[in-house]
Parts: structure tokens; C-alpha cells; sequence
């Protein structure tokens, strides 16, 4: 143990305290000197919304993936299974929400096969908000876990820092402020099964409509004491549609300037495979 003489040294084992701009001023140099590029915002949307009622919890999202503003993936699952009873929307990265709740899901059960008993939904919660935690937002997972467990129903907020809440309804995504306005309108305490699935049916696709980056179609699962249904495809928001206009041109619209064609000599070469 090294122990300092004199308050210079302790001065200088003293981490400097504050705010620190060094990076902020280095970048604007940096941009100035035209020497990177501006950096440009990365967008992800999704909406994912949830809520407990009277002997269980409904979880919804929406199903489409973004890559920038190009449209991947119009029915993609964002519902993931953590075990029997439990089950997570992620929103985020794609890969990270995948390979997180696949993780969670492995240890939950080893954790089940160790102790015989039914994993809860706190103990799941736990893995992930340390997992998250630990990598400090580099993992790019906002998440809604949900279950019922013993301990009763449970719609738990995770939040891609780690920090996470326990909340009768929540929602997720960048369309959650749409989804948000619809859960506080519609949400009660003592809701039957059908009328939860009803509300986050709209929570979900009031972030449809509402947000550019979230559309397509509306997965519910239901959980309760007894059984869980996944709902692929409850209800579909953004139809494709169909194409009123013809797009088919007459040949010759297109004028040909000029034509060339190159003949292409290909050799080729046949060899004996050897048997011996």
C-alpha cells in the first residue's frame, strides 16, 4: 500500500473533478479542418408497448427493421422467449437484443435445471440489467421484460444503461411518446384479458402511424398463470397495398443511341480426376 507524504501527491492521485469538453472542442476542430467527416445520427425504430391486467400481462411490438432510412425487414420478430413463463420485447440493434435475450434465456435454463424450481421474472431482470450495465449503453437494447411468476404479474422497463422499473403498463422505442398517450388514456386497474390485448393493440399502433420508423403488423404475446400465447400477425396497421398505375412502357420508348457488341471466347480445360 502506497500511502502519500504530502497534499501534493495527494493532489495528484485525485481525479479531476467537473465537466470535461476536450472531445467536444477536438471534434469541432477536427470537422473544420474537414478532416473527418460530420458525424450523422443512426436512427432505430420500434415500437414496443405493455401492461399487466387481471391474472396476467400482454406484451406487443411492432415488425419492422430499419437500417438507416432503408426499410429491411417488414416482419420481424421483436418478441423474444426468456423461458415458459417469461418473455421480452427488445427494441434497439437488432444483434444485440437477439444475442442478449438468447443469453438470458440459456442461463435461465441452467438456472432452472440447478434449483428445480420456475425461474422469476426478477431473477431474469437481473441478468439482463447487469449484462447492460456492464457494458455501459455500447449494447444497443431497450427492453420490456414481462412474466408472471409466484410473485404475480410483472412488466418490468430495462433501459440500455442498466437502469430498469417495474411499472403496471410501459412502453418502448421511438414511438413510445404515440404509444405512451394511448396507455395512459386507456389503461385501468382490474382489466380483463381482452381488454389489455385491445390496448396495447392501439398503444402499438398509434407508434405505427405515428413514427416512420416503426409499421407493418402488430405481435401480441399473453401470458398467464396457466398458459402464454404468442399472437403472430394480430393485426396488420401498413397493408403493402396495391399498385393502381400501370408501369409497363411500349418498346421503342427509349431510343437506343448506339450498340456494340464484343464476342467472349471462354477456354476451357478438362482435367481427369485421378482415381488411383
Amino acid at each position: 500500500m502506497v500511502v502519500a507524504n504530502n497534499t501534493t501527491q495527494w493532489a495528484e492521485l485525485e481525479p479531476k473533478k467537473g465537466f470535461n469538453f476536450e472531445n467536444y472542442e477536438r471534434n469541432i476542430n477536427l470537422i473544420k479542418d474537414k478532416k473527418v467527416p460530420t458525424p450523422k445520427l443512426h436512427k432505430t425504430g420500434t415500437t414496443l408497448a405493455g401492461c399487466v391486467f387481471e391474472g396476467g400481462v400482454v406484451m406487443g411490438a411492432d415488425t419492422r427493421a430499419t437500417s438507416g432510412e432503408t426499410i429491411a425487414e417488414k416482419r420481424c420478430f421483436k418478441i423474444h422467449r426468456i423461458t415458459d413463463n417469461i418473455y421480452c420485447c427488445g427494441s434497439g440493434t437488432s444483434a444485440d437484443c437477439d444475442q442478449v435475450t438468447t443469453m438470458t434465456s440459456t442461463k435461465m435454463e441452467l438456472h432452472k435445471l440447478n434449483t428445480g424450481r420456475t425461474p422469476r421474472v426478477g431473477t431474469a431482470c437481473r441478468q439482463l440489467a447487469q449484462h447492460l450495465f456492464y457494458y455501459q449503453g455500447h449494447v444497443s437494447a431497450g427492453l420490456i421484460l414481462g412474466g408472471m411468476d409466484p410473485a404475480g404479474a410483472h412488466v418490468i422497463q430495462i433501459h440500455p444503461y442498466g437502469s430498469t422499473a417495474k411499472l403496471p403498463y410501459t412502453t418502448m422505442g421511438s414511438g413510445s411518446l404515440a404509444a405512451m398517450s394511448v396507455l395512459e388514456d386507456g389503461w385501468k386497474p382490474g382489466m380483463n384479458e381482452e381488454q389489455a390485448k385491445k390496448l396495447v393493440r392501439d398503444a402499438i399502433a398509434s407508434g405505427i402511424l405515428s413514427d416512420g420508423y416503426s409499421g407493418s403488423q402488430v405481435d401480441l404475446v399473453v401470458i398467464t398463470k396457466d398458459k402464454t400465447d404468442y399472437l403472430r400477425e394480430y393485426d396488420v396497421i401498413c397493408d403493402k397495398g396495391v399498385r393502381i398505375g400501370k408501369y409497363s412502357f411500349k418498346p421503342g420508348t427509349t431510343p437506343v443511341l448506339s450498340e456494340k457488341m464484343t464476342a467472349v471466347v471462354v477456354d476451357e480445360t478438362i482435367e481427369t480426376m485421378d482415381t488411383a
